[in-house]
């Protein structure tokens, strides 16, 4: 196999251990009663670890869309392998609830869809757009910083797990757009959908302009060489 065909295989089990775990993790705090914010956050986060160890030095264990933007933006990722990526991401999402439709039902899928909250559709933009650039904020930095290096597998699931503790109630908490599509084409649930395909990339652009403006170190200039007048 090719290190590109690796690369794209990495992004699409990665992706689907996320979704996957992250769904199941939703049905059983739905047989529970409800809620469990903290449990779904826990598990989402989790399981982004897990893709992370597993998968991550394949690809760069991006496992959503808003990532690999963020990553052709600071030309850590070339532009070409962008589409490939997110066919991969998309596609494992959709695999991973074609798994859970298998192990429970349709209808069960669609309890995992993301939802705006009881604020509304504007509402769960807003903070969508928000809480995601923050996110790719943290991964932009964690995976760049000498002086925190060797954290970013700490730093970026408990980040995650905290956007789903804040957000559930509010969006349903994507930050995540394949994440949204899985749930949404084998659920057949499409509420507000728009939200989920607008926000989280509107956040990584945010998250990236405020890390190359703010955070990223400038590039040194090259000494000037006394040699030349």
């Amino acid at each position: 196999m090719s290190d590109s065909l690796r690369k794209y295989a990495a992004e699409l089990f990665g992706t689907f251990t996320l979704v996957f775990i992250g769904s199941v993790a939703i049905l059983a705090t739905a047989g529970a009663g409800g809620g469990g914010y903290v449990e779904i956050g826990f598990a989402f986060g989790l399981a982004l670890l897990a893709g992370l160890y597993a998968f991550g030095e394949v690809s760069g264990g991006h496992f959503n869309p808003i990532v690999s933007i963020a990553m052709v933006l600071d030309r850590r990722l070339e532009a070409r392998h962008l589409l490939p990526y997110w066919a991969a991401q998309f596609t494992g999402a959709i695999l991973a609830s074609l798994c859970v439709a298998v192990a429970f039902s349709k209808n069960s899928v669609k309890l995992t869809a993301t939802l705006p909250g009881i604020q509304g559709a504007g509402t769960a933009l807003f903070l969508e757009i928000l809480v995601s650039a923050i996110f790719v904020l943290v991964i932009l930095q964690s995976t760049k910083s000498e002086r925190h290096g060797g954290t970013a597998l700490v730093a970026i699931p408990l980040t995650l797990a905290a956007a789903h503790f804040a957000l559930i109630p509010w969006s349903g908490s994507s930050l995540n757009t394949a994440r949204s599509f899985g749930p949404a084409l084998i659920g057949n649930r499409w509420t507000d959908f728009w939200v989920y395909l607008i926000g989280p990339p509107l956040g990584a652009i945010l998250g990236w302009a405020i890390y190359a403006l703010v955070v990223r170190t400038p590039e040194a200039e090259p000494a000037p060489n006394p040699a030349q007048p």
